[in-house]
């Protein structure tokens, strides 16, 4: 029960910020709603962004999932894993959760037609790649060593593998 709590804390003050409270406030502060196409590549761009969603929410619970039960502990900075976790997704890219939140940020921004939610998501991969390279990887390379050195010697940190990889011991 308490992984429990501890998990729903760290969505509700992280992605949910992120991929609900923020895309909540640009519409109120455009144009930007939930209307049908107009047009097939309207429609193009819905089917797109349901596709995105899915593959998005996927990711995110995954990982999400691998960090509670193999890592023990949650997405957020205050409570990390407290082991590695390069099972799963993990075995693909070093960031499968911010990957499938960016999914969903791209997503909306295709289900809403809206280049706010574009610009939105677009900043927050921008964020992304300058806070992960600067302070994540250290702090991650301090807390587990040699064994996260060469994860990250063998799984690209944004843009996946093709085959996943298996850590040797």
């Amino acid at each position: 029960m308490w992984m429990l709590l501890r998990q729903l804390l760290a969505i509700a003050v992280l992605p949910f910020t992120m991929t609900i409270l923020v895309p909540i406030w640009i519409t109120r502060r455009t144009t930007a709603g939930v209307t049908l196409p107009a047009s097939p590549g309207g429609v193009l761009m819905v089917l797109a962004g349901g596709a995105l969603l899915l593959a998005g929410l996927t990711l995110f619970a995954a990982s999400l999932r691998r960090f509670a039960t193999e890592g023990r502990g949650t997405l957020a900075p205050w409570d990390p894993p407290r082991q590695l976790v390069v099972s799963g997704p993990y075995r693909y890219v070093r960031n499968p959760m911010i990957s499938g939140v960016i999914f969903i940020l791209f997503a909306e921004a295709l289900l809403l037609r809206s280049p706010p939610h574009a610009a939105w998501a677009a900043i927050f991969v921008a964020i992304n790649a300058t806070f992960i390279p600067l302070l994540e990887e250290p702090q991650l390379e301090q807390r587990f060593g040699d064994g996260y050195r060469r994860y990250r010697e063998h799984v690209p940190r944004f843009m996946p593998r093709l085959r996943p990889w298996r850590a040797v011991d």
